[in-house]
């Protein structure tokens, strides 16, 4: 039964070879790569509301050729902007679609720099109740 596979994307070396492990997979199994492009404005200052609409404007650039790549490779796929940190959104996403799964990229950060950095696959770890493929780039 065809399902939904959510892949967190911002244009990165990591990324991209989380996008193409997501796309094989989907061919694989029939299912939908759901792009999700999750930002975070600063919420201090004057300027959110420009710091918003520029990573907007990112998140369509780099989610739209991502799903234009899928579709290339003859993946169904579509684009989820959401204003949010990137794992919640991840996680938020994949619980929307009941997805089949979430991937993400990773440059091969050590478990210690994760947790103090705070990196996305580290804190999905914790958080998403979906299996959790983990990609590694060519950083």
């Amino acid at each position: 039964m065809p399902g939904y596979l959510v892949v967190g994307y911002d244009g990165s070396s990591c990324a991209k070879s989380a996008l193409e492990r997501t796309i094989e997979l989907a061919n694989d199994l029939d299912d939908e790569v759901v792009v999700v492009f999750g930002y975070e404005p600063y919420r201090m200052g004057g300027e959110i509301q420009d710091h918003r609409a520029a990573l907007e404007e990112l998140g369509n650039r780099v989610g739209n050729a991502a799903v234009d790549r899928a579709r290339s490779q003859g993946a169904k796929a579509q684009l989820r902007l959401v204003d949010t940190e990137a794992p919640q959104a991840l996680v938020d996403v994949a619980d929307e679609f009941d997805a089949r799964m979430v991937i993400v990229g990773t440059y091969g950060d050590s478990p210690l720099q994760g947790a103090i950095l705070g990196s996305t696959p580290h804190k999905l770890v914790h958080m998403c109740k979906r299996p959790l493929l983990v990609v590694h780039g060519d950083g």
